[in-house]
């Protein structure tokens, strides 16, 4: 007979300390300052280095303290007023609080922590362009009780749904799509059916995707065709069980980069800041300098955001990816824009053994890999000798230890960018270019 596992019991909440003074001197990769009291470490939300503030501890631990900050008894020279009315609730923007350069001083100082060990001599680059209305692509949390309506984000650390009227860091076009949806939402009863929505912009316009929970009326559904049509957006469906939306090729997405076209399915994979990607691959292509001679390999290819741009340029590009939908999509981008030089391969990149690379002639390695690193496939790269790796990291951590390992393995570090790619947040992007000792 099966023992019963007891149910688990919720945390005891734990009472709330004294209010304390604190002296701030640094910031969190989370932009949560940091204080010292009696020796112990105390992370402030919405504290800033420099402040004299005013916190009450809600959750002591052995190691450090987390409060909340209560007063600002002298602000930093470098704080600003968030321009964001949802700022203290939402958990999108963390950083709207401190003044834009010292924004990116303080992802750098965190950055070079992070790479000490092996770049601790070379100078960090910015990339940079627009801190608002840049974002193309968001997931709109939506919960309906009774007569009741709530349509946002999630708040900070919190599954809350936090009410959003407008929303500066999306793109303009998603601003005034969202108003109407949300107005629209309040007075229909689709709210009822549906688990989120995303929302989604790129050179072929607007589109929203609703993820329903239950089937809906035909009328219900024409009526919402009909708002799509007049607010000039295309409406997804993704039906109850489906894992993603069942769409006709006719009605996939597309952008444009380096006189490219990219097709997608409305729910893959592409970069959020539009103008940053652009500015990314510009990038890549100068670090990386491919030429007629050059065979790249692409790895965690998506749909070839990388991969056709170094296409035009490259002898040859083997792009890599898990996914076969994204696969069949840049195989689809690679015939529609002509260009013969690039091949698609579907492989599961975590497992050293998907693939034999030997056989390719692998000058150059791309890897721009999920937040877990590329740890398991460093080996596979290494064996294959590229001269230069070009690692695009939307993960510090992860990238400095798999960077730690390359060098071990006998690469240098010759450049190292910071990409402003999601301004206002506390969220790193890196790219680092290394290169074979000879």
């Amino acid at each position: 007979m099966r023992r019963r596992t007891p149910p688990r019991r919720s945390p005891k909440l734990q009472p709330l300390g004294p209010i304390q003074t604190y002296q701030v001197d640094a910031l969190t990769n989370e932009a949560k300052g940091v204080a010292r009291l009696a020796g112990k470490v105390t992370f402030i939300d919405g504290a800033l280095p420099s402040e004299t503030v005013e916190a009450q501890v809600f959750k002591a631990g052995r190691r450090f303290d987390e409060a909340s900050l209560t007063k600002i008894l002298l602000p930093s020279p470098y704080r600003v007023i968030p321009k964001c009315a949802h700022f203290t609730k939402c958990g999108g923007c963390s950083f709207q609080h401190l003044a834009e350069p010292q924004q990116l001083e303080a992802k750098k100082s965190w950055l070079e922590g992070q790479l000490r060990n092996v770049a601790s001599n070379t100078d960090i680059e910015y990339l940079t362009d627009s801190s608002l209305q840049y974002r193309r692509r968001a997931r709109i949390s939506i919960q309906s009780k009774k007569e009741s309506l709530q349509i946002g984000f999630r708040g900070k650390s919190s599954k809350t749904i936090i009410q959003i009227d407008q929303c500066l860091v999306l793109t303009h076009k998603l601003q005034v799509v969202y108003a109407s949806l949300k107005s629209s939402l309040e007075k229909s009863e689709l709210a009822k059916k549906l688990g989120h929505i995303e929302l989604l912009e790129d050179t072929k316009g607007a589109s929203v995707l609703f993820r329903l929970i239950d089937v809906i009326a035909d009328d219900l559904k024409a009526d919402w065709q009909a708002w799509a049509r007049n607010e000039g957006v295309t409406l997804y469906w993704q039906r109850p069980g489906e894992d993603k939306a069942v769409i006709e090729d006719n009605t996939l997405r597309h952008y444009e980069l380096d006189g490219l076209t990219f097709h997608y399915h409305p729910q893959d994979f592409i970069q959020v800041n539009a103008a940053m990607n652009q500015k990314m691959v510009e990038q890549a292509i100068e670090w990386l300098a491919p030429n007629d001679s050059d065979v790249v390999l692409d790895l965690f290819c998506g749909v070839g955001n990388f991969s056709l741009p170094l296409g035009k340029r490259a002898k040859k590009v083997i792009g890599i990816e898990v996914q076969d939908s994204m696969v069949e999509s840049g195989r689809r981008n690679a015939a529609f824009n002509q260009i013969d030089k690039v091949t698609f391969l579907a492989a599961d990149l975590t497992k050293p053994d998907s693939i034999n690379l030997s056989a390719l002639g692998v000058t150059k390695v791309l890897l721009d890999p999920p937040r877990a690193g590329a740890l398991e496939f460093l080996d596979s790269i290494i064996k294959i000798k590229p001269a230069q790796i070009l690692y695009v990291s939307c993960n510090a951590s992860t990238l400095a230890r798999d960077a730690e390992y390359l060098v071990a393995k006998g690469y240098q570090v010759l450049r190292v960018s910071l990409m402003e790619m999601f301004p206002q947040t506390s969220h790193v992007e890196t790219m680092m270019l290394l290169q074979k000792k000879k």
